[in-house]
Parts: structure tokens; C-alpha cells; sequence
């Protein structure tokens, strides 16, 4: 037996093949959206894709489980609970796939969505490793608040809190200590709070270093899990019910976005002038050196597609601005990977802005903070742990766009997060709703402030 674990850095997910080399067989468990990898890796080995699980309905980013299916014929497993609209096959507690000497093994564990599985892998009579999906992570377990309002079968969040309580304890701890954990999630997901950079763990490790599996009364356990959670992306409702239908071909989706067009002067974006938002991926300083109204700059970094998500809308059209072809290609599949490539109105090369952001007069801020208004885009737990600026507002980027008019407009305004790259978006965004305003963009000078000011 051989285990294969895929990453996407950029949505912190892990991905597995299971591959039997006894018979040449393949199982996979919560596939990217981007399925070349799994085909490379059969062809690779000889073998076939005869099965695809999914342990849920996934928030964070969309599955490749029914292309997988219409190109290889793979059986799609998932649980009963999660009433899917593509074809599959029940996969609840009782429930077993063999193929060579290989047994998965279902078990149904509730807490971070009603509808959550985790896989024993048996291998040659041995209980060997469990996918744990985003029940159990290195150091963590799921959150419970993302199918509150969303799915076949929603929940409230103190209730799955109290179901994950036994899953983990019933289920999971119940295992023996040598057998291995491998998660759907690693440091960085939203669908947790404080998970390892590990990979991969045992169940006697987790046991002693994961503090959800400490001794502790169910109630406290719910009261902790359910606290100071990370704020709710918009598309991550989304997500769930398209996962829940299954998504369309990806390269068939990304043929349909338009991207040929340069834009070098007013000439060239006069045709697309419309009312709607430009994601602007562009660097800081191209983007404030020269850029079109109605801009967004939503950096090309690694978090990319969680703000994306978190900013725009499901259902929102928007136009995508790159810096070249290449950089616009790929954020394509990016985009793709969280199921909003059907908004894009149109993608294309920017070389040319008629507007400029200005620069801050930062000897002029340091001796005289006072004088302006500052937006902290941090998210809440940051502010909490380290508050900057007494005087500053509040207003965490993925909910500035419903905010603005919380932010008084009598002094020129001063953004700032933690590093740059949000203040980068969230300026852009209060610089367009107070355009007779100065609106400045902290950026990378927020550094210059380790203390409290």
C-alpha cells in the first residue's frame, strides 16, 4: 500500500490517493478541483481511480469528485446524511471498500458539518491510518459553525459542538495510538483555529498534544470550540451547495472566460466602462502608480483566493486585471478552485490607470497620528491580541464593503493590517466610496510600529 498526499499551499489542503499495489487500484479522498495530478499519478503507477470519498460537503474550496468520475468512472462515496445531486454511493459507519488488500472503513463524525465521515484504512488485517477530513487536525479539530444556514442538513453550532466532543472522543481516540492521522487541512484553512504546520500526525501524539482531545467536561469542550471563531468567507456557502451538485469540467469553465484583451490606454478600456468592480492583481506600487476606477486590489499572493471569496460575492461579476498573461492564466485555475470563474465578466492585461493613490507624509503621521482617521482590516482576534492605534477603527476586510459607512470622513484616512497586502485591498476599496478624500495605504510601514500607539 502506498499513501500519497497532494498540497495546495494557497487553501492550505491536503488531498490522498490510496493506492493498492496489489492490484493496481486507487481510491481518493477529498480531490482538488484540478484532477491532473491524480490522473498523472495512475498513469504513473498503472493503475485505475475506482473510487472517489468525500468525508463532506467542503466550504473552502471545490472538489474535482464528479470530473473524476465522468473521466475515469469512479464511484463517488460520500454519507447518506449529505443527500448529493451527483451519482454515488452510501458511504456511512458499516460501510467498507476492498480492493486488494486494502480496507477503508467508514465512520461517521460529526462536529464540523452533520454530515462528516473519517476513513480507517485496514491494511492486511490492521487498523494503519484514518483520513480524518476536517473532523480531526494536527494540534486542532473543525469548526462548527459553517453549516448553520447552508447544506441539506444544516446545524447549529452547539449542537455539532457537543457531536464533535464524541466523535472525537468515541471514534477517533478510541484507535490505537500507532495509527497515523491525515487531515484535509493544514495551517492556514479557515475551517480551523490553531492547527499544526505538521502534515500528518498519530493518534498518540494528537492525544497528548491537540487541545481538543484533553480531558475536559463536554460543556467546557462546546464553550471553547464555539468561541473567538475566524470570521465566514462569502463563498463559503457557495462552496458547500456546488460541492453538494458537483462542478462543472474545469478546463471546460476556464474556456469560457474571455482573456485576450490588453488594455494600454482609455481607448482600450473604454468599450468595458461598466459600473462593476475591476479585481486589480497587479503589485502595490504598479496598481497605485496608475489604475481604473472601480479597483479592488486583491494582490496575486498566496492567500489570494480567500479574498477573493471574502470580498466579492457569490454571484458578483467582476473583471480580473493582471500584470501578463501568465500571472492571469493561472490565477484562472486559481479562481477556478474556489468556483468563481463563472463571475468573471472578462480578464485581461493592464498597462494603463487614470488614477493614482497617494502617498502618506509618514514623518507627518508619526508626530501627529491624531490627525487622522485610521482603519485597522485586521480581523478581530488580531485587534484583540494586539490592539495598534488606540484611536483606530475597526473594520476587518471582508466585511469593509458592507461597513463603509461607518468610517467618518472628516480627516484624511490611514489603513492598516498587519503586513500590507489587506490594507492594499481595503484602501483601494474606501479610496473609490470617498473619492474627494485622501485615503493613504500604511502597507509595509506598519512595521515601523511595534508599540502601541
Amino acid at each position: 500500500m502506498t499513501i500519497e498526499q497532494f498540497e495546495d499551499k494557497n487553501l492550505a489542503h491536503y488531498s490522498y490517493a490510496i493506492l493498492s499495489v496489489f492490484s493496481h487500484e486507487i481510491v481518493l479522498i477529498d480531490p482538488s478541483r484540478d484532477i491532473r495530478a491524480y490522473l498523472d499519478f495512475a498513469e504513473k503507477n498503472r493503475a485505475k481511480i475506482i473510487g472517489v470519498i468525500e468525508t463532506h460537503p467542503h466550504a473552502d474550496f471545490v472538489s474535482g469528485h464528479l470530473e473524476l468520475y465522468k473521466e475515469t468512472g469512479a464511484v463517488i462515496y460520500c454519507s447518506s446524511l449529505l443527500a448529493a445531486d451527483y451519482p454515488h454511493e452510501f458511504f456511512d459507519e458499516g460501510d467498507s471498500i476492498e480492493f486488494g488488500k486494502i480496507k477503508l472503513k467508514a465512520l461517521n463524525t460529526p462536529g464540523h458539518s452533520p454530515d462528516s465521515i473519517s476513513i480507517l484504512v485496514e491494511y492486511e488485517g490492521k487498523d494503519t491510518a484514518v483520513f480524518t477530513g476536517d473532523t480531526l487536525f494536527i494540534g486542532d479539530c473543525g469548526r462548527p459553525d459553517l453549516r448553520e444556514t447552508t447544506g441539506n442538513l444544516s446545524s447549529k453550532r452547539e449542537k455539532l459542538a457537543h457531536q464533535m466532543f464524541h466523535s472525537l472522543r468515541d471514534k477517533l481516540m478510541t484507535l490505537k495510538d500507532e495509527v497515523l492521522v491525515y487531515p484535509t487541512h493544514g495551517a492556514g484553512t479557515l475551517c480551523g483555529r490553531v492547527m499544526s504546520k505538521a502534515s500528518s500526525s498519530t493518534i498518540g501524539a494528537e492525544k497528548m498534544g491537540n487541545w481538543a482531545l484533553q480531558q475536559m467536561e463536554e460543556d467546557d469542550f462546546a464553550k471553547a470550540l464555539t468561541s473567538e471563531l475566524p470570521f465566514i468567507p462569502k463563498y463559503f456557502s457557495f462552496d458547500v451547495e456546488l460541492n453538494k451538485k458537483g462542478a462543472e469540467n474545469l478546463s471546460e469553465a476556464i474556456k469560457k472566460v474571455k482573456t485576450d484583451r490588453l488594455i494600454n490606454s482609455m481607448q482600450d478600456w473604454e468599450p468595458l466602462k461598466e459600473t462593476i468592480s475591476i479585481v486589480d492583481t497587479r503589485p502595490v506600487e504598479i496598481f497605485k502608480n496608475g489604475h481604473l476606477p472601480n479597483s479592488i486590489n486583491i494582490i496575486a499572493g498566496e492567500k489570494f483566493e480567500t479574498w477573493l471569496g471574502s470580498i466579492i460575492s457569490p454571484g458578483e461579476p467582476f473583471y480580473l486585471a493582471a500584470e501578463n498573461f501568465q500571472i492571469l492564466n493561472n490565477l484562472l485555475f486559481r479562481i477556478a478552485k474556489i468556483g468563481y470563474e463563472g463571475f468573471i465578466k472578462e480578464g485581461f492585461i493592464l498597462n494603463y490607470g487614470n488614477k493614482q493613490s497617494p502617498k502618506i507624509n509618514m514623518e507627518d503621521f508619526k508626530a501627529y497620528p491624531s490627525n487622522y482617521t485610521i482603519i485597522d482590516v485586521r480581523n478581530k482576534p488580531e485587534v484583540k491580541e494586539r490592539s495598534i492605534f488606540d484611536s483606530a477603527v475597526n473594520l476587518p476586510l471582508s466585511e469593509l464593503r458592507e461597513r463603509l459607512n461607518e468610517i467618518p470622513s472628516d480627516k484624511p484616512i490611514v489603513v492598516h493590517c498587519a503586513g500590507g497586502s489587506r490594507s492594499a485591498a481595503g484602501s483601494s476599496i474606501i479610496e473609490e466610496y470617498f473619492p474627494d478624500n485622501h485615503v493613504y495605504d500604511l502597507s509595509k510601514s506598519i512595521k515601523d510600529f511595534p508599540n502601541k500607539i
